[in-house]
């Protein structure tokens, strides 16, 4: 049984370990065993802290900036609980690698933490077979009419939800007033935009009065493709696993996607991604004039594009048709706790202090930027506040009537193989390598996903 296992292990690692080497973006997924049903662990044994005794427990993020939003947790929790503080040790890995060590530690049954931040993009990886992570349906049934519910639904499988999101990840259109402004056009021209086709019809404008692209698609993940076909009514796969990866709403959209690129008013993202330094760089540079990306976004433009503070304007989505949703939740990140957590009720509370009370929800948003999950703080005067970075808007003022309804996309077994296909093969196949049409794309993602199932 122990060279079952530890063949198991090896082979899992080496899979993964291929799937990090090959991740182009800071979402990117890891490719990993289809099911996990050997080496789980069960449920730790709990423990009963002492009178007076600091409990320690372990946080795994892939995002430094998260460790704000623990550590906001940590101090709440222990302002409540002064006879048994909590002590958060927080550590952070690339995306990539800490999905995969977490896998590893879960399926070996030891070595895993106490609280563990888990991409989007991963998180169908851990509810497979035999879920290592603890249910938190006494946590998301405290709060969840004060919340956007299709955000937890993301994390759930069965009855039970396994992660907690950190925000809606509300999409919208950044701005760069800079080269807006060069091409004659202005705020109230940009407010006025309410379809795709006069979005498309601006890029062909600035592109011939500034030389400036209208905007970038990503080769080596799945933006802006992924918000375009959830809003269309679209998506990779439904909620039952069904594959419908090449449905007429998605081969519409990449069509529509094509159509622009070749005007020359597109070009394809540098360095492949929008998490990519190299992109950051360019962006800062006045590459381009607009990017549609979600709420959290933001957090990129304040930290890594210093150049662009007070002239990035912010608009909703537009749309195809009239009726579609103005915005759509995209990427997030589910924060678990796994099975091998000695002290699960503890780890609960602390992660309901860092994500899901109201001034936890307010912290988010200040000091991450990302627009929190709980709706009723949406009209709180801190979320209300202009942005000096964005062109002194408030997000919440444009944004707060439409996010509320904000579909998501689907999450379900198959869902981090999807975005493998559409990140590696779909976008590099049609908008670099030009080897098929939107519609061959899509078809072949398609059957290889449904040889899958």
């Amino acid at each position: 049984m122990k060279k079952k296992l530890l063949a198991s292990l090896l082979t899992a690692a080496m899979v993964l370990s291929l799937a990090a080497c090959g991740g182009k973006s800071e979402e990117a997924p890891a490719n990993t065993p289809s099911e996990t049903t050997e080496g789980g662990s069960e449920q730790a044994e709990q423990e009963t802290p002492a009178a007076g005794e600091t409990i320690e427990l372990s946080v795994w993020t892939a995002n430094e900036l998260h460790n704000q939003m623990f550590e906001f947790g940590e101090k709440a929790y222990n302002e409540k609980h002064p006879d048994n503080p909590v002590k958060l040790n927080i550590e952070t890995y690339p995306n990539t690698e800490m999905a995969n060590k977490l896998l590893i530690a879960l399926q070996s049954g030891t070595g895993a933490p106490d609280i563990a931040d888990i991409n989007i993009n991963y998180f169908t990886n851990f509810t497979k077979g035999q879920i290592d992570l603890v249910p938190l349906n006494d946590l998301v049934e405290r709060e969840i009419d004060n919340c956007v519910a299709s955000r937890f639904d993301l994390y759930k499988k069965g009855d039970d939800y396994y992660g907690i999101p950190t925000h809606v990840g509300a999409t919208c259109v950044y701005w760069n007033m800079n080269i807006v402004e060069e091409a004659g056009f202005s705020i109230d021209d940009i407010n006025a935009i309410k379809t795709w086709d006069e979005y498309k019809e601006m890029g062909i404008q600035i592109l011939e009065k500034t030389g400036k692209p209208m905007t970038i698609f990503e080769v080596a993940d799945q933006r802006p493709f992924w918000p375009l076909i959830v809003q269309a009514g679209g998506d990779y796969l439904t909620a039952d696993n069904e594959v419908v990866m090449d449905s007429a709403e998605n081969v519409k959209v990449l069509e529509w996607m094509k159509d622009f690129f070749d005007t020359g008013a597109v070009v394809p993202c540098p360095g492949g991604a929008t998490g990519m330094e190299e992109f950051w760089t360019w962006l800062n540079g006045g590459g381009c004039a607009s990017l549609t990306m979600p709420a959290w976004y933001m957090s990129r433009f304040t930290n890594y594009m210093p150049d662009l503070k007070g002239r990035v304007a912010i608009t909703p989505m537009p749309v195809f048709e009239e009726g579609q949703p103005r915005t759509v939740g995209i990427g997030g990140t589910g924060t678990a706790i796994t099975t091998q957590c000695k002290n699960v009720e503890i780890a609960k509370e602390v992660l309901y202090e860092s994500k899901m009370t109201y001034e936890a929800n307010v912290n988010i948003w200040e000091v991450l930027q990302f627009d929190p999950v709980r709706t009723d703080v949406w009209s709180d005067e801190k979320l209300l506040e202009p942005m000096e970075y964005f062109y002194n808007q408030s997000f919440f003022e444009i944004m707060k009537d439409y996010v509320v309804d904000a579909p998501s996309p689907s999450n379900p077994d198959l869902a981090t193989a999807a975005q493998d296909l559409v990140k590696n093969t779909v976008m590099y196949n049609v908008f670099v390598a030009g080897s098929e049409t939107p519609e061959e794309a899509l078809k072949n993602a398609a059957e290889e996903l449904r040889a899958q199932q």
